[in-house]
């Protein structure tokens, strides 16, 4: 596979939560240094929301703007207003987000401080619109995806990707482990093979339903934190880059969400 670095520099930080923007290009965040952006399929750079730091997930909405993590999970209008969604007592703050198939937000949520070097303690999936569990037993939450019944979510900790049934609150179990690295963002292909960024381990890790990791991707850049795939194009962020590549295989979609 073959990339091409779109954004790379001192300006950059932590890259992270690459999703399609409506209307083509690619958004992602700063986690480090703040900040939504929208690179336009033309490279035209646009700011979609300022300073905001943490994001370690965001989702379109379908009435427009977007819905991000960070200490708390929020929908930011698209004029850049945030309306915060229900959080739970104790959570320091959410890592990343996806949708279920009917638009219901699920959110990564950390109860310990990864940047002060707090050794991490079990979190929770939330889903944002109630504040309810729907799932226990990550360490250190990162990349979530569903795939109809099933939630499937990197654990940065444990090296694993975890799964669970979607609903009901049960105990997510591994799945699979990382064949190098660590497990960080986490996207699905039109085949049901999820795509694992592998951190340090500078590559991709392509996953099957048995939990066979069949292919591995590497990345030409150090700390890969997460993917996506938009169309015809796979999408990488890394830190203090952006690159893309054509896509091997299409995309799950991710519905927008609806809260």
């Amino acid at each position: 596979m073959t990339f091409e670095v779109l954004l790379q520099g001192e300006r950059w930080g932590l890259l992270e939560a690459p999703r399609p923007a409506p209307g083509g290009g690619v958004l992602f965040s700063d986690v480090t240094n703040g900040g939504v952006f929208r690179l336009a399929p033309d490279g035209e750079l646009t700011t979609v929301l300022e300073r905001r730091r943490g994001v370690g997930g965001l989702v379109p909405h379908r009435d427009g703007g977007l819905v991000v993590s960070g200490r708390d999970v929020s929908l930011a209008s698209a004029g850049g207003e945030l309306t915060t969604l229900p959080a739970p007592d104790g959570v320091t703050g959410f890592n990343d987000i996806t949708t279920d198939d009917a638009g219901d937000v699920l959110a990564g949520g950390l109860r310990f401080h990864p940047f002060k070097g707090e050794e991490p303690v079990p979190g929770e999936v939330w889903r944002a619109s109630t504040g309810e569990v729907a799932a226990t037993g990550l360490l250190w939450a990162n990349g979530l995806a569903v795939d109809g019944d099933t939630l499937y979510a990197c654990d940065y900790a444990r090296k694993s990707v975890m799964r669970a049934p979607v609903r009901g609150g049960h105990a997510l179990e591994v799945f699979a482990a990382s064949p190098r690295g660590s497990a960080d963002g986490l996207a699905l292909d039109a085949d049901h093979h999820l795509w694992v960024a592998l951190g340090d381990g500078a590559g991709l890790a392509r996953i099957a339903p048995s939990g066979e990791v069949t292919e591995i991707v590497d990345v030409p850049t150090g700390f890969v934190t997460s993917l996506c795939f938009a169309g015809d194009t796979l999408y990488v962020t890394a830190v203090g880059a952006l690159l893309r590549a054509p896509a091997p295989v299409a995309g799950l979609p991710v519905a927008p969400a609806s809260v």
